[in-house]
């Protein structure tokens, strides 16, 4: 049996009628934490979104394979099932719905199973207490009010719940201060394990002070410019991207 959790092909996307993607190559094995990097405009968002077939981007060319099957045509909620996890860079906020319920909701959706609501308030009380986040916030309208630091380690708190096979984390670190970014590679440390992967995109360094990764990818114009291990991210955060760019 493969360790391949996914595997994109030759992936070329459009947004509109403007190529961003311009032939991407990446493989993402099981038990394998993953960072693509890279300057603004450079694609990273749309990588993640074009794994998730979010309808605003077009695949033009190439593949996405997940657990050996091309996923190219399937909804965004049939992928989400399948077990892949995305985190946003601007959470959304959702009025009269409560954290409880919205992770109720979404862990039944997944699994098909009935949710039994005691032990599954007992289990997000764990991860709130691990996440150093106010078991009040279980009650509140989710994102409602939350601060950014609070509304990123709600979206760690998703991915713990949900325990996805892939969770791509897009930005996660942006706007935090150094504590926050602390607790969000704990939640990260506790969620990974040899079957599950993780993919982080991120412009800068911070969130990888505190995780070992297993590559860092560098996209630069839509196309994946160099690979390496944790070092690379080091050399980026001192040097910048400069040498990479045309």
């Amino acid at each position: 049996m493969s360790n391949t959790l996914i595997e994109l092909k030759d992936l070329h996307v459009n947004a509109g009628e403007k190529e961003i993607l311009k032939g991407i190559n990446l493989k993402i094995n099981k038990g394998e934490i993953h960072v693509i990097m890279g300057p603004n405009g450079s694609g990273k968002t749309t990588t993640a979104n074009a794994i998730l077939n979010n309808p605003e981007y077009t695949k033009t060319a190439g593949q996405v394979i997940y657990e050996g099957e091309n996923i190219n045509d399937l909804k965004p909620d049939e992928i989400a099932r399948k077990g892949v996890f995305m985190s946003f860079q601007l959470p959304e906020e959702i009025p009269g719905i409560s954290v409880t319920n919205f992770l109720k909701y979404a862990k039944n959706k997944i699994t098909g199973e009935p949710v039994k609501i005691f032990q599954f308030k007992d289990e997000l009380k764990k991860y709130m207490e691990e996440l150093n986040m106010n078991p009040k916030n279980m009650d509140r309208s989710l994102n409602v009010g939350f601060s950014g630091g609070e509304k990123k380690k709600n979206e760690i708190l998703q991915m713990l719940v949900l325990n996805p096979k892939l969770a791509i984390l897009d930005e996660t670190d942006s706007g935090l201060d150094v504590d926050a970014i602390r607790t969000v590679s704990k939640g990260i440390e506790m969620f990974k394990n040899e079957n599950n992967a993780v993919l982080i995109i991120t412009h800068n360094n911070k969130i990888l002070h505190n995780l070992k990764v297993d590559y860092v990818h560098v996209l630069v114009d839509g196309k994946v410019v160099t690979t390496g291990t944790q070092e690379l991210a080091t050399e980026i955060e001192n040097n910048g991207y400069s040498k990479y760019k045309k």
